[in-house]
């Protein structure tokens, strides 16, 4: 219905274009009259211009028509092909899936057929396991019967007998790989710790005695001890010192647990001798201005043990500390020689092994700073994790202060370097002496833990405490023993004992054969 609209449109559309248009109120002022005997003519030329026009809408309708005929058969023929397509790879895919249903038919049917056969067999060893074990419990009763031994106490030979297997295994690898450790590190290890202990070298000589002045005479001990010994008592109660005026007549003896007191209480003590005024008041005053010398002193030997080490911009307050050190001894070693020492061997360990030397020389330089701290209660390593953390030192060198003897787990190589150099300086021959008792304790606790092993014959503690040697039965003992017994030693000496430095555990096992010709 459409089309046909559409030509009846276009057709009365022609028409009007041919119609001739009404004149104008205008234009009928301006034509003429026509006369009349020309309107019969026009009225026949209207006509067939109507009858033209007609005849051209049906031919133009004709077209379209045709035209859309052709364009809907097109677009029909268009179609039925493309849907002939579809249907092609519609039944191509169907019966691809055809073909992979049958297939997975087939799996399923043989997953069965195999799990039916598994299951039979399943039964089948089900059952001869049974019979196994009915078996063997036949032969272990025949067995025990026959041997006269139980199963636990065949166990019991048996683990004997592997352990013993193993022991001998377990020595031949730890020598093995003990042998090819020492072989890989020995040589740079000595390399190392050699050169580092070359540039370590100081020029300070410990000190290794008491306090003591020199009287010129008898005389001037009457004057220090004063009238009914108010001289005496003053000194005494303002330095903190203990005289002893006992030894000799020649000379005064100064106690005290503090060497900073002891250092000014002698510096005040030979003033005041060499003056010859020698009374309560003069006491005070003499004292109190060594004090005041002795705090520059400190600060000024404080800041040349940072500029020696290479350490600047440190508070005043912590390098007044270290310069504390000029008088503080550890086993008769000078805390300055030691710490100077230390540093030294921990920069040049550091730069060897690549590691922040920074860290290690501030941990170096700082790793006793507990020993010369106002508090008493503690131990020095506590006392001088708490003096890093007042002055907001940084984490790293807190934990070189904290582990520099191992009183915590190694958190770094740079802790590892500053314990390593603090052993060196503080293990080296001649660099410490020990109070005789605590000397002789230790020796006797190093041959009881070795003496605790029924193996052992004899142990002897030798160069100061340093090595044990450990003699062992050889009837009661064997040669795969020998590397056992020596890491039990040594890892129970690291648990229960504090000791300066190494000790080495040697265990020798001989078996001697002897007979006399006569």
């Amino acid at each position: 219905m459409s089309l046909f609209s559409n030509l009846s449109t276009l057709f009365n559309a022609e028409v009007d274009k041919k119609k001739p248009q009404k004149p104008n109120a205008s234009s009928k002022k301006r034509r003429p009259r026509r006369k009349p005997k020309r309107r019969p003519q026009k009225k026949q030329a209207v006509a067939l211009s109507q009858h033209e026009l007609v005849r051209e809408a049906t031919a133009k309708a004709r077209e379209i028509i045709v035209e859309a005929k052709a364009e809907a058969l097109s677009i029909r023929s268009k179609s039925e092909r493309e849907a002939s397509e579809e249907f092609r790879k519609i039944e191509g895919q169907q019966q691809s899936l055809d073909s992979k249903l049958s297939r997975v038919e087939d799996k399923l049917s043989t997953l069965e057929q195999k799990e039916s056969n598994l299951s039979k067999e399943k039964q089948k060893l089900v059952q001869k396991q049974a019979e196994i074990e009915k078996e063997r419990g036949k032969i272990i009763t025949e067995l025990e019967e026959v041997s006269g031994l139980t199963t636990e106490e065949g166990k019991q030979i048996l683990f004997s007998r592997l352990e013993e297997k193993l022991n001998r295994q377990l020595a031949a690898f730890v020598r093995e790989k003990e042998e090819q450790a020492q072989a890989e590190a020995n040589e740079k290890v000595q390399e190392i710790l050699v050169d580092a202990m070359k540039h370590g070298a100081t020029d300070d000589v410990p000190e290794y005695t008491v306090s003591v002045v020199q009287l010129p005479n008898e005389e001037t001990k009457g004057k220090i001890i004063g009238k009914a010994g108010r001289n005496i008592n003053a000194f005494e109660h303002r330095t903190g010192v203990d005289l002893d005026l006992d030894m000799s007549p020649t000379e005064v003896r100064l106690s005290c647990f503090d060497p900073v007191r002891r250092q000014v209480a002698r510096i005040a003590l030979e003033r005041l001798i060499k003056d010859g005024r020698i009374q309560p008041t003069r006491i005070e005053e003499v004292v109190a201005k060594v004090e005041k010398e002795l705090a520059k002193v400190m600060l000024e030997a404080g800041k040349k043990l940072c500029h020696d080490v290479g350490v600047y911009n440190l508070p005043i307050e912590l390098m007044r500390m270290l310069g504390k050190f000029k008088y503080r001894f550890s086993y008769g070693q000078n805390l300055i020689a030691h710490t100077l020492e230390e540093t030294k061997i921990g920069i040049k360990i550091a730069h060897e092994l690549k590691v922040d030397v920074n860290i290690v020389k501030m941990g170096c330089l700082l790793h006793d700073i507990g020993k010369v701290s106002e508090e008493v209660e503690g131990s020095h390593v506590e006392l001088g994790v708490k003096i890093a953390k007042r002055f907001n030192l940084p984490q790293p060198v807190i934990d070189c202060i904290a582990q520099h003897h191992e009183d915590e787990p190694f958190s770094g190589p740079e802790q590892m370097v500053v314990y390593i150099a603090d052993a060196i300086s503080g293990a080296r021959p001649g660099a410490r002496y020990e109070n005789y008792e605590e000397y002789v304790k230790r020796l006797t606790q190093l041959e009881e833990i070795a003496m605790q092993y029924d193996m052992v014959k004899q142990a002897y503690a030798i160069q100061a405490g340093r090595e044990v040697r450990v003699l062992l039965e050889p009837e009661k003992s064997h040669d795969d023993d020998v590397t056992i017994l020596s890491t039990k030693i040594r890892d129970e000496i690291k648990e229960k004992m504090t000791y300066p430095g190494t000790v080495t555990v040697t265990v020798i096992r001989e078996l001697r054969g002897q007979q006399v010709a006569k």
